[in-house]
């Protein structure tokens, strides 16, 4: 899929304002991420942390929760925007992959460099999809 410059620049930019409203008071790894949905529409999201760790919620999981409640299934594309251009956890590939397998994923770090841009395929080979369930 490709995406024009403008509408990059318009995600790296969503994803870093996202970014700024993380609440990571333990790992102090603030992450944005902007979901570009089939629409048009972008979603915005960051990680919330939580005292029992496991409650904690990524930035990436944020963007397509928020996506999916307000009836939006479809994505071309998602910005992941942290301090060192990291990449989605194994929990955020899984989710992504559930809605769409072929999105592509551009990591960004702070100054909006991005460090990877490719297809969620390259991150997750072979990911686990509803049509596996039959």
């Amino acid at each position: 899929m490709s995406l024009s410059q403008e509408t990059r620049q318009k995600l790296i930019a969503a994803a870093q304002k996202a970014r700024q409203y993380a609440y990571a008071p333990y790992s102090n790894y603030h992450v944005g991420a902007a979901l570009l949905a089939e629409n048009g529409t972008v979603f915005t999201g960051c990680n919330v942390e939580n005292a029992t760790y496991g409650a904690t919620v990524c930035a990436e999981r944020t963007a397509v929760f928020k996506a999916v409640s307000e009836g939006v299934r479809e994505f071309q594309a998602i910005v992941v925007a942290t301090s060192n251009g990291g990449s989605p956890c194994g929990i955020c590939r899984q989710v992504l992959y559930e809605f769409a397998p072929d999105i592509t994923v551009i990591m960004v770090d702070e100054t909006g460099t991005v460090r990877h841009e490719g297809s969620l395929h390259d991150l997750l080979p072979m990911g686990f999809s509803p049509a596996d369930l039959v």
